[in-house]
């Protein structure tokens, strides 16, 4: 072989990598439905908890309450159809595949954006928002407020890849995003995250690619290290703190000495995790078990009421997981990342858009925030909402979007002229 067909099917090759390539649709067969409805209804149950709250963990009513929808009533079907309506793609970076929604809108100059999910989740927590910022004008907005929307599944999580090696942390998550929007096509963009998205959206900023104009997060990571620390090792407040500090430090406190089980859990021994593979009632109380206010809402949804999320909204982030086998695959995301910090602060040096809701893991207070992100453009707290806000409060977390962005995308839009 000659050196010149060498070197021209390697980069045919490198092209075929690179590809964009359509995602077939969503359609697992009725077979798995059937077993996985089987398996519930066969759950064999503990007795009930010893208490009368949820300090033991996820209580029997609650998980009884949703184990007779999810395998009676529950149609997964919807969930397919709601996703199979939506332009999805894959494409391999760093030598994996990478699965993403990509929307883009009908309006001229629609600003990029990139938006991440985080753990217990998928795609799934975002589809509300979508048309939203893509299609503002039918939401009471301005077309000048558009965006083209790409919301990837985290590798291990729902239709990507699952990483086969080590190394597959938050921080090569963030250089992979920045490829992929470049290799949409796209010069200029920004980024959202909660959750796991919060921290790869951070690292995104300290990473800091030239295309890259800004951040949103609702989970900010400001707590300075020495008060992260404190809060860690269970000490209680340090004294001087502002009132608002002093409350972001207590649920801080709370979180790391009550409230994170699951993240020791993950972060230490992923892989001793077979039940939430082998169970699916086993699987959804380990999701639901993730932050008391969250907790407190799924609650009472299966108890009868309707607030922020449904029944189904919460079945079908657990079904997806379930279906693509990928509970495990995803708890390693807590090992590849354990002990380098969640929610202190991380060096960003672009612009950032805090928003803050009520029933985050944390209300971050403007002085913490404001010293975490020198380049602070927005900073915003909201009336209603928990750690979920994109799949709780999409109207709110639109809007949120749209301001927090607005100033950084009119600046590249009148430079650009």
């Amino acid at each position: 072989m000659t050196q010149a067909i060498a070197t021209q099917r390697s980069s045919e090759q490198t092209a075929d990598k690179n590809a964009i390539r359509p995602f077939p649709k969503v359609s697992f067969p009725e077979t798995e439905l059937t077993e996985l409805r089987r398996r519930i209804n066969n759950t064999k149950w503990p007795e009930r908890e010893t208490v009368t709250d949820a300090t033991q963990g996820v209580q029997l009513a609650t998980t009884q309450a949703l184990a007779r929808y999810w395998g009676t009533d529950y149609d997964w079907r919807k969930c397919e159809a709601r996703l199979n309506a939506l332009p999805q793609f894959i494409t391999e970076i760093d030598g994996l595949d990478i699965h993403f929604i990509h929307v883009r809108s009908k309006h001229a100059n629609a600003l990029p954006l990139i938006v991440t999910h985080g753990w217990p989740g998928s795609v799934v927590e975002q589809l509300k928002i979508i048309d939203p910022l893509t299609n503002p004008t039918a939401h009471s907005a301005s077309a000048s407020d558009a965006f083209d929307v790409v919301v990837p599944s985290i590798p291990g999580y729902g239709y990507s890849g699952k990483p086969t090696t080590t190394g597959w942390g938050p921080d090569r998550i963030a250089r992979a995003w920045a490829t992929l929007m470049k290799r949409l096509g796209y010069t200029n963009f920004v980024a959202q995250g909660s959750d796991w998205g919060a921290v790869i959206t951070d690292l995104m900023g300290v990473q800091a690619p030239p295309e890259l104009l800004g951040i949103h997060t609702n989970m900010p990571g400001i707590f300075p290290n020495d008060i992260d620390q404190a809060a860690f090792s269970g000490k209680p407040a340090p004294s001087g703190l502002s009132a608002d500090e002093k409350v972001a430090y207590e649920r801080l406190h709370f979180v790391y000495q009550k409230g994170i089980a699951y993240g020791f859990q993950m972060g230490l021994r992923p892989q001793t995790l077979y039940g939430i593979a082998d169970s699916p009632v086993g699987l959804a109380a380990y999701f639901l078990d993730h932050d008391e206010r969250s907790y407190a809402l799924i609650s009472r949804v299966f108890a009868g009421e309707i607030e922020g999320l449904t029944r189904d909204d919460i079945l079908d982030n657990i079904t997806i997981t379930w279906l693509t086998n990928t509970a495990l695959s995803g708890a390693r995301l807590y090992w590849e990342y354990f002990g380098k910090g969640y929610f202190n602060v991380k060096g960003v040096s672009i612009p950032v858009a805090v928003s803050v809701f009520p029933d985050e893991r944390y209300p971050a207070p403007r002085t913490w925030t404001e010293k975490a992100y020198p380049k602070l453009i927005h900073y915003n707290r909201l009336p209603k909402g928990g750690h979920f806000a994109a799949w709780e409060q999409p109207q709110l977390f639109s809007e949120e979007i749209r301001t927090g962005f607005r100033s950084v995308w009119s600046a590249a839009v009148n430079s650009a002229a």
